[in-house]
């Protein structure tokens, strides 16, 4: 795994290599770019607006790192839209969009969007909900591309603090990653284990990356994204950037349920495209979870089925938006 191990020392940083914004400005101008923040949100009225605020006044006021900050919604029924736009940020509710398409909820149906409503060259993924929200997570994750035109897409890790009934342990939160995801890696995409949080809600890349694979509309999106890019690219375009500390809600182990679940269809997808494994066919889409109700179990049913977006340069609307009908 010589290639693993050069790839872990080559295209592994931590954002304090890219405490100068200014810099980065300059290089963003150099290059003649554009780049764009979006946070997919659903209720996130707790925390949206000082997400906003942090990003706008290190990122566009102080530093014009960023050109525009933007909440592509799935039908909040709080205050997230109108805390955002107080705050200075662009909204977007996803249905009212696209709707030849169709409409389908999930947060990788906000990310498919976002490909079509912002305009940067380069796309910033932040996840809403994040209590410590700090600039770094988008200058750390542009960085990279600015100063290494071979990287096109940057995945975030960090430190995790994990709740539970025994206080606050200083790492872990990845439960998903660690049972699910990295064996499924280790066995099928070695080379794809050096990504240290391959379930992340905070990556960038350039527009002409994102707008060339499909989507998952729920839990499967960031595993499906890896793959793809690595399919298509290779490993030397993509690399990953620590960002020290990310604090956010826990989900419920029945909530990790259903991600494992959608997860794993988008896996078997790509093991029959890619490796032509036709056999791995799932007999249900069905999840079934037990819980005691009292002393008696109870069992819960729910269908979870991972449908995808073509690649949005496919989608009529978006090639005559941005001109790709000329090229």
């Amino acid at each position: 795994m010589n290639k693993l191990q050069n790839w872990l020392n080559n295209k592994t940083f931590h954002h304090s290599e890219f405490s100068d914004i200014a810099h980065l400005v300059e290089l963003k101008k150099q290059y003649n770019l554009t780049i764009s923040l979006c946070f997919p949100t659903l209720n996130e009225e707790k925390t949206i607006g000082k997400s906003v605020i942090v990003m706008k006044s290190e990122l566009m006021d102080r530093y014009p790192l960023l050109d525009e900050i933007a909440v592509i919604d799935s039908g909040s029924t709080d205050n997230t839209l109108n805390i955002a736009r107080e705050f200075g940020a662009k909204t977007y509710t996803a249905s009212e969009h696209l709707q030849k398409e169709g409409d389908f909820k999930g947060k990788g149906e906000n990310l498919w969007k976002a490909l079509h409503l912002l305009k940067g060259d380069i796309i910033v993924y932040v996840d809403a909900d994040i209590s410590n929200i700090h600039h770094r997570f988008v200058y750390g994750l542009v960085a990279p591309m600015l100063l290494n035109t071979e990287i096109r897409f940057v995945k975030a890790f960090y430190n995790r603090p994990f709740k539970s009934s025994a206080g606050i342990s200083p790492s872990g939160g990845g439960r998903v990653t660690e049972i699910l995801t990295r064996p499924l890696f280790s066995q099928f995409y070695p080379e794809l284990t050096g990504i240290i949080q391959p379930l992340s809600g905070e990556y960038a890349g350039y527009r002409d990356i994102l707008e060339k694979i499909p989507f998952p509309i729920g839990y499967g999106v960031e595993t499906s994204m890896l793959i793809d890019i690595y399919e298509r690219w290779g490993l030397d375009v993509m690399a990953q950037t620590n960002l020290d500390l990310r604090i956010h809600r826990n989900q419920h182990i029945a909530s990790l349920g259903k991600m494992s679940f959608g997860i794993m269809q988008t896996f078997w997808s790509r093991l029959s495209q890619y490796k032509k494994i036709d056999q791995l066919v799932p007999e249900s889409l069905i999840l079934r979870q037990m819980r005691l109700n009292g002393t008696e179990p109870e069992l819960l049913e729910t269908e979870i089925t991972e449908r995808e977006r073509r690649p949005m340069e496919e989608v009529k609307e978006y090639r005559k938006k941005f001109g790709k009908d000329n090229q």
